[in-house]
């Protein structure tokens, strides 16, 4: 007993540890966010919240939030539409064909393993040539931008869909056939809403993904056309203080809102 009750608690410290350990860099930011001095150091000579109302005043940070927000859902409402058809096509269309189910999966994944520079600068480089094609700009424009994060929220909807599918138990959409029910009814009256957790975690997944990216939309944005991360990043070239903390802390509340609400209505845990 008293050998369990050790092992008990040294788990619990390790468990702690490592939360301690992931949840260390976002306290680090809510707290600097408050420092009273503009040069961060330790102890700290007070606390303010005056630079969130720096923050506010800064049109860049506004412009470059209301632009992170249209792209973001933009792309989520064109990405995730095409994974579930993409992950569903994958599980069921293509019966015993085992590799080119795996080849197809490579190909929708590839996109989250390459590194966001990377195809930033490809992505630009065929921008320029298919303006040479079609006579019309597309690097610099919110269309461009939408397109390029298309890219990173189809591979999340695949991925997360195709988790919820393993586990789908398909006995209620045989029951719903053999009733007489036709392909498109099963699927929006049975599979659909099966589907549901999986959906809406790729709904959210793939907002974050678009609303905080840095890399790759780096080289794609235009004048005027920044968005929230690239705002931070132009902010940081010509001033260090406490404000850039407290546009990051508000990204973490808004973050961590969504994945609350999106929790209390669907379990996340069941296929993240």
């Amino acid at each position: 007993m008293r050998g369990s009750r050790w092992r008990r608690m040294a788990f619990v410290l390790v468990v702690a540890g490592a939360y301690g350990l992931v949840l260390a860099p976002v306290l680090a930011v809510v707290v600097i966010s408050v420092f009273a001095q503009e040069i961060v150091s330790f102890p700290p000579e007070g606390f303010t919240l005056r630079w969130y109302a720096n923050a506010w005043e800064k049109r860049e940070f506004a412009r470059g939030f209301v632009t992170s927000l249209q792209v973001a859902f933009a792309a989520s409402a064109i990405g995730v539409p095409l994974g579930t058809a993409a992950a569903l096509a994958i599980n069921r269309g293509f019966g015993r064909m085992d590799g080119l189910r795996g080849a197809m999966n490579t190909l929708l994944l590839g996109p989250l393993a390459v590194p966001g520079v990377v195809a930033g600068t490809a992505l630009y480089l065929f921008y320029v040539r298919a303006e040479f094609w079609i006579d019309d700009d597309i690097k610099g424009t919110t269309l461009g931008l939408v397109a390029a994060h298309v890219l990173l929220t189809i591979p999340w909807t695949v991925r997360l869909v195709s988790a919820s599918l393993q586990g789908l138990d398909r006995s209620a959409e045989e029951a719903a056939a053999n009733l007489g029910a036709r392909p498109l009814t099963v699927f929006w009256r049975v599979t659909l809403p099966m589907l549901r957790p999986g959906v809406v975690a790729a709904c959210l997944f793939s907002f974050i993904q678009s609303f905080e990216n840095l890399e790759l939309t780096l080289l794609l944005v235009g004048p005027g056309r920044v968005t929230l991360p690239v705002a931070m990043l132009n902010y940081l070239e010509f001033r260090v203080d406490p404000t850039l903390a407290a546009v990051a802390t508000v990204q973490i509340v808004l973050v961590g809102a969504l994945m609350l609400i999106t929790d209390r209505f669907v379990k996340l845990s069941r296929v993240v």
